[in-house]
């Protein structure tokens, strides 16, 4: 046996049988590049041989040879023999867990085994031949990224893509770490912690797309036909939280609240106390979700804390409030102006921590606590522009015949004409009786279960998917059938990913999410089941555009093309509800991201010449958001029948900007263009928007974009804000 390993020729046929499994004679002759009429009879000797000593036998049917168990074991021998004899020194390895070890194959076999499930001997195999590679590398010393990327490109000269897909490894390189780090350093507001989190956020992005999404979505994100928001989250959190504030202020001793959640051991007594819970469960909830908390129903669910207390006390407090959540949370404060009906006779939590009669009895303190909140708004906002909490006025018709509500409307139009932090909510078009509204546009209604507690508090979205439009007209060339049939595997596919994230959310949220996920008298707090799931549309006005010309003279150059796409984007939303999609929904809102990063890719894909898009060359992006100058009641004029259409698929919500320019605005203006946007129903939500640059030198906002401070001539002190840039530029 030691003669038969003795021989390099057979020692060679040996390995190529390890290496390759069953060969044929000729195979085998021409692997070792032997002469098959010269070197026939030095060939068969060494094959007899190997034969006579039972290190390979003979496959009589298949006219193959392969390794018994012997010649495995003593092939084996004989590595390790030579591995002794050719390196006196063994390679170190630096292991991920920060330790030198000694380099050993059989680990890399057992990565394998374990990590992408490969059969155990073709690990061995891989295994072998990067110890091989590496031998002959001579490199100073070896890492286990180096080991592994080798590993892969085995895996990948083998063809064993599956393979490679699960024992990639997720990582940032040494030059994007430096290049994280340097930008940093360059920006004054950003901490270390910011690092460490962009880090994070980019290795759980890798994660998502290889392991937790199908490929076609991982591959449609990546070429720019879709865009999952928030990546980084996707299998960990919802994106955004509709509060119910009664939950906070409830009696301990009933178990409403978990024991690790309860802030208190009696109910609150004070406004103090009861906003100081409110805190802690924004606190609580920032940790656990991506997007902003709407806390709706403020002033009413508040209005039992305010009965007898002076007003420069209330004040005080809201004051507290509003500064930490400016500083710690993103917020919506949800203001009525008028008490609704379906709130009104429902029991008012008070101090007590149970009911102390009903929110109607309320009125008075909630609409002080309304006004007293727009004061503190315009008061901090007049300091430093506040970008939280913002505000929703819900808009009902019963604030015609209410005087005092309309000198709210009045005070919120004053804020809005001087910051435009205030967003408006037609609560009297169409079923919104009831309904919820996000900082962003979106709409939780009564459409579930038709209880508008359950369908609208303690929910909120789940996440948000965008849908490419322009790169749809690019792909069907115009053509609507084949538009429809793309935009409905687009839409199976967002299906997809949201039924991926709500099983992740919900099976891992009682470790990663235990404030949302705290049970609360048999219910989790927040209810999961019921929260939205939105499919951002990008880039109609530019999908309009692009839409191929119609030869009919006597039609609009795209109004036949785009009547009937738009029919194919309303005939796909109502199909995909009726698939039991739960809560679904196609909605129009903010997303810069999005914006910006579908453009690029369809201007790399497509080229410059062909593509329709907004902004300039150097920076494309598709529009999400439409903004409307200022034209009194002919603001949000629609500009064509197709696009009212569109808007009316909108089933999850959208958002028009007024854009008020550089000129000021009064507020008796602001107002009465709100009023008449609500009785003529143009807008269910619409916010008034203006640049504003503020000096940190003198402390004071100026409209517009600003190079100099008017007031201290300051050039390095001044700071633009903007909240919807894109939405201006054509």
């Amino acid at each position: 046996m030691l003669k038969a390993v003795s021989s390099p020729v057979r020692l060679q046929i040996l390995n190529l049988l390890f290496d390759t499994g069953a060969l044929s004679y000729t195979e085998l002759v021409n692997m070792l590049k032997m002469n098959p009429n010269r070197d026939a009879g030095r060939f068969a000797y060494h094959l007899k041989f190997l034969l006579r000593t039972e290190l390979i036998e003979a496959d009589v049917e298949a006219k193959k040879y392969c390794l018994t168990d012997l010649g495995k074991m003593v092939l084996d021998i004989a590595d390790r023999i030579e591995k002794k004899a050719a390196r006196p020194k063994s390679m170190m390895v630096r292991e991920s867990r920060f330790a030198l070890e000694e380099f050993d194959m059989n680990k890399i076999a057992n990565s394998l085994v374990k990590e992408a499930r490969m059969p155990a001997e073709l690990a061995q195999k891989v295994a072998k031949e990067a110890e091989k590679r590496l031998l002959k590398s001579k490199t100073k010393y070896l890492t286990s990224p180096l080991v592994r990327e080798i590993v892969n490109a085995i895996l990948v000269e083998k063809g064993f893509e599956d393979y490679r897909h699960k024992y990639t490894r997720l990582g940032l390189p040494v030059h994007e770490v430096t290049m994280l780090l340097e930008d940093s350093g360059k920006k004054q507001t950003r901490l270390p912690t910011t690092v460490t989190e962009k880090a994070g956020e980019t290795i759980l992005m890798e994660y998502t797309l290889l392991k937790a999404l199908p490929r076609d979505v991982s591959d449609a994100h990546l070429s720019g036909a879709l865009h999952i928001c928030d990546l980084e989250s996707w299998t960990l959190r919802p994106s955004d939280v509709s509060h119910d504030m009664r939950f906070f202020f409830e009696d301990g001793s009933s178990q409403k609240q978990s024991d690790k959640f309860r802030f208190f051991n009696s109910p609150p007594q004070t406004l103090d106390y009861a906003l100081s819970l409110v805190l802690n469960g924004l606190l609580h909830s920032a940790r656990e979700m991506t997007g902003s908390q709407t806390l709706d129903y403020f002033n009413v669910f508040l209005a039992p804390f305010a009965k007898q207390t002076e007003s420069a006390r209330l004040k005080e407090s809201l004051l507290s409030f509003m500064l930490n959540v400016n500083q710690h949370v993103k917020a919506v404060l949800g203001i009525e102006l008028v008490m609704p009906d379906f709130l009104a006779d429902k029991p008012a939590i008070g101090a007590s921590g149970s009911a102390t009669g009903k929110y109607g009895d309320f009125l008075g303190e909630s609409q002080l606590l309304a006004s007293i909140v727009l004061e503190v708004l315009t008061e901090l906002s007049a300091v430093i522009p506040l970008l939280s909490p913002s505000v929703i006025m819900k808009i009902r018709p019963e604030v015609n015949s209410d005087q005092r509500a309309r000198a709210l409307m009045l005070k919120a139009h004053h804020l809005a004409s001087e910051r435009g932090m205030v967003c408006f909510a037609n609560i009297g078009a169409g079923n919104l009786k009831t309904a919820s509204f996000g900082g962003s546009g979106f709409k939780l209604q009564s459409d579930l279960t038709g209880d508008w507690e359950i369908d609208t508090l303690r929910s909120g979205v789940l996440g948000t998917i965008a849908i490419n439009l322009p790169r749809i007209v690019y792909e069907s060339q115009g053509d609507e059938v084949k538009f429809a049939e793309i935009l409905d595997e687009r839409l199976e596919m967002t299906s997809r990913a949201f039924d991926i994230k709500h099983v992740a959310v919900k099976q891992h949220g009682e470790k990663l999410l235990p404030f949302l996920m705290q049970n609360t008298n048999g219910d989790q707090y927040f209810r999961l089941t019921n929260s939205l799931r939105l499919v951002n549309f990008v880039g109609f006005r530019e999908m309009l555009e692009a839409v191929p010309k119609k030869t009919d003279s006597k039609t609009p150059r795209t109004a036949k093309s785009a009547d009937g796409i738009v029919r194919c984007i309303a005939e796909c939303a109502r199909k995909s509800s009726r698939k039991g999609r739960k809560r679904l929904f196609p909605v129009v809102l903010p997303d810069d991201e999005a914006s910006e990063r579908l453009a690029q890719l369809d201007v790399d894909r497509y080229g410059l010449g062909k593509v329709k898009y907004s902004g300039s060359r150097e920076k494309p992006f598709y529009s999400t958001i439409r903004a409307y100058p200022f034209e009194g009641n002919n603001t949000l004029t629609e500009n064509s029948q197709v696009e009212h259409d569109f808007k009316s698929v909108l089933e999850g919500g959208g958002l028009s900007v007024i854009d008020l320019g550089d000129d000021p605005r009064t507020p008796d203006e602001l107002c009465n263009l709100s009023m008449h946007i609500a009785e003529k129903g143009l807008s269910e939500f619409f916010t008034y928007d203006r640049k504003l640059t503020y000096c940190s030198n003198c402390r004071k906002s100026w409209f517009g974009t600003l190079a100099k401070c008017p007031s201290c001539g300051s050039v390095g002190t001044l700071v633009a804000y903007d909240r919807f840039p894109l939405a201006r530029i054509k």
